[in-house]
C-alpha cells in the first residue's frame, strides 16, 4: 500500500454550463450516416444504458411510462431550435431515440410525446444535467497565475480583439509552496505535459509564463500534479493523515510505499511509527520521484535497511519531470546500480510505454535495448524487478 504523501495538484475550477450536445454522424457531404442515439432513464432510479449511446438523459418516471416506440418527441432546445426525436425502442429500464439533427439539452428544456392519432401528449423537463467540465487553454508565451486561495480557477479574460486583460489563474492545494518557490524555477504541471518558469513571487500568487506545451497548446484542467524540480521544497514526506493509516498498512498489507521521500528524517519518521509493531511492521519501499529523493538516495537507503525489510521504486513518471526526460536513462541505471551494490531489491515501474512528444519514453532510443541490466533484473511491460544478489533480499 502507498501512502499517499503530500499532495501538490491543481485546484478546482468553475463549472462549466449544464448542458449536454447530441449531433449525428455525417459524412463529409454533410449528409446524415447514423442518426444520434438518446437513452432515457428515470430520475429516481437512473440506469445506465445497455449499449453505447451518445447521450444519456434523465426524466421522471410517470413521462416514461407514456412513452412508446413510433412516438415523436418535439421540443426546442437551448439554441431556440425546434427539433423532433423519434422514439426507436421502449424497454424496462428505459427507452432509446434518435435524432438526425443536433441538439442542446439543458435543464429547463421541456419535450412534448406526440402520437398519431391522439390529441394532446405528456409533458416533462430534461432532469440530471450536470455541468461541462472545464479546461484552462494555454500555449507557449501565456501567463498563468497559481494562487494560494483554492477558490475555483478559471481561463484568461480577453477584449474584443484578443488581447490578454486578466490572465488565466488556478489553485494549488499546498500553501507551503508559497513560502518556498524563487523566481526562475522551473514549473511542470501534469506529468511534464505543461512547463513554464516562475516570472514572480507574491504572497498569495505566483506569475508563471508558459514555456513548453504541444504544438497545438494545452488543456489544463483540476487536479493534476505540480513539479518544482528547481526548488528546495519543506513538505514532509508524510501528513497526518498518512500517519493515521500506516496503522491500517500493517494490519493488511505486506510492503508500505513511502511516496515522494526526500530526505534521511522522511524515512526515520516512518521507521518510529513501525518499529513499535514488531514482527507486523511491513517492508518500507522508497518511492524515488523526485531529484532530492535521487541525490539522497545513499543516505535513505542507508537508515531503511536498519529495517528487517526494505526496498526501492524508481517511480519513472514524475522522476522525469523532475530530473529531466533527457536524462532519466542515466538517473534510472545509477538507481538500479545503487540497489545492486546494497542487495536492495528495486522495482522500475509507472509510465514504462507513454510516448512523449512523438518520441519514446527514453530519450535517445530504448534502454532496454541500449543497456545490459544488472543481474537479477527481470523486464516487464508495466514494470521491472530486480532482486538483488544477497541474502537479504532472498
Amino acid at each position: 500500500m502507498d501512502l499517499a504523501g503530500p499532495k501538490l495538484r491543481t485546484g478546482p475550477l468553475k463549472p462549466g454550463p449544464r448542458v449536454v450536445k447530441v449531433r449525428p454522424t455525417r459524412d463529409a457531404l454533410g449528409r446524415v450516416t447514423r442518426p444520434a442515439r438518446i437513452w432515457f432513464s428515470s430520475a429516481q432510479a437512473p440506469r445506465r444504458p445497455p449499449s453505447p449511446a451518445d447521450a444519456s438523459l434523465e426524466f421522471r418516471e410517470t413521462f416514461l411510462k407514456t412513452i412508446a416506440v413510433g412516438d415523436r418527441l418535439t421540443f426546442t432546445d437551448a439554441r431556440q431550435s425546434q427539433r423532433v426525436l423519434n422514439v426507436a425502442a421502449v424497454g424496462t429500464d428505459g427507452c432509446w431515440a434518435e435524432s438526425t439533427r443536433t441538439c442542446y439539452f439543458t435543464s429547463d428544456v421541456r419535450v412534448l410525446a406526440e402520437r398519431e392519432g391522439a390529441e394532446t401528449g405528456a409533458e416533462a423537463t430534461v432532469c440530471g444535467i450536470s455541468p461541462v467540465d472545464t479546461a484552462i487553454p494555454l500555449a507557449r508565451g501565456d501567463r498563468l497565475i497559481l494562487t494560494r486561495e483554492l477558490t475555483p480557477g478559471r481561463m484568461a479574460a480577453c477584449d474584443s480583439v484578443g488581447r490578454v486583460l486578466n490572465p488565466a489563474t488556478i489553485g494549488c492545494t499546498s500553501s507551503q509552496i508559497f513560502e518556498d518557490v524563487r523566481a526562475g524555477e522551473a514549473v511542470w504541471i501534469d506529468d511534464g505535459r505543461i512547463g513554464g518558469v516562475i516570472e514572480r513571487t507574491e504572497p498569495d500568487r505566483l506569475h508563471v509564463r508558459i514555456t513548453h506545451t504541444r504544438a497545438r497548446g494545452a488543456r489544463l484542467v483540476a487536479d493534476k500534479g505540480i513539479n518544482l524540480p528547481d526548488s528546495t521544497l519543506h513538505l514532509p514526506a508524510m501528513t497526518d493523515k498518512d500517519r493515521k493509516d500506516v496503522t491500517f498498512v500493517a494490519d493488511h498489507a505486506d510492503m508500505v510505499a513511502l511516496s515522494f521521500v526526500n530526505t534521511v528524517d522522511d524515512v526515520r519518521a516512518l521507521r518510529e511509527l513501525l518499529t513499535p509493531l514488531g514482527e507486523r511492521q511491513p517492508a518500507i519501499v522508497l518511492k524515488i520521484e523526485t531529484k532530492r529523493g535521487f541525490e539522497n538516495l545513499p543516505a535513505m537507503l542507508l537508515e531503511a535497511m536498519k529495517a528487517p525489510r526494505c526496498g526501492v521504486m524508481i517511480a519513472r513518471g514524475d522522476l522525469a519531470v523532475e530530473c529531466g526526460f533527457e536524462r532519466l536513462a542515466e538517473v534510472q541505471e545509477e538507481i538500479l546500480w545503487i540497489c545492486e551494490a546494497t542487495h536492495v531489491p528495486v522495482i522500475w515501474a509507472t509510465q514504462v510505454l507513454e510516448p512523449r512528444q512523438g518520441r519514446p519514453a527514453f530519450a535517445g532510443g530504448d534502454y532496454r535495448r541500449r543497456h545490459v541490466p544488472p543481474r537479477g533484473v527481470r523486464h516487464a511491460e508495466q514494470g521491472t524487478l530486480c532482486d538483488g544478489s544477497g541474502p537479504r533480499a532472498r
